[in-house]
């Protein structure tokens, strides 16, 4: 009984919602936000024009950075394991790993955007 009335709710909430989002007045669209968006630069424009190598390095540092936090992610639940000490190794040693390279990057200017 407890699953029909769950059920039940789950279907009248999403009908609610999708007969409210029908009722909502529409934007008034024009051109500009027609447009498709393209990181910044002109996609009705010339293809040929060089982008900027900082921007290519400040997101792939991004991505770097992004992946180590999906990294470090399970090391709460993996202290539980039976040799934490093993996970803890792993862990420090990735994060400083990644704080050298960040070091180094930062020394040598690549976090720069303009010279």
């Amino acid at each position: 009984m407890m699953l029909m009335t769950t059920l039940l709710l789950a279907l009248l909430l999403t009908t609610l919602l999708m007969l409210i989002s029908f009722w909502m007045p529409q934007a008034s669209p024009d051109m500009e936000k027609l447009s498709p968006y393209e990181c910044g630069f002109d996609p009705l424009g010339s293809a040929r024009l060089p982008f900027s190598l900082r921007f290519f390095l400040v997101a792939i540092l991004f991505l770097l950075f992004d992946l180590e936090i999906a990294l470090l992610l399970p090391t709460p639940w993996a202290m539980n394991l039976p040799a934490p000490l093993m996970v803890h190794f792993w862990t420090t040693t990735l994060v400083i790993l990644l704080a050298i390279g960040l070091v180094y990057e930062w020394t040598q200017g690549g976090l720069e955007w303009a010279e």
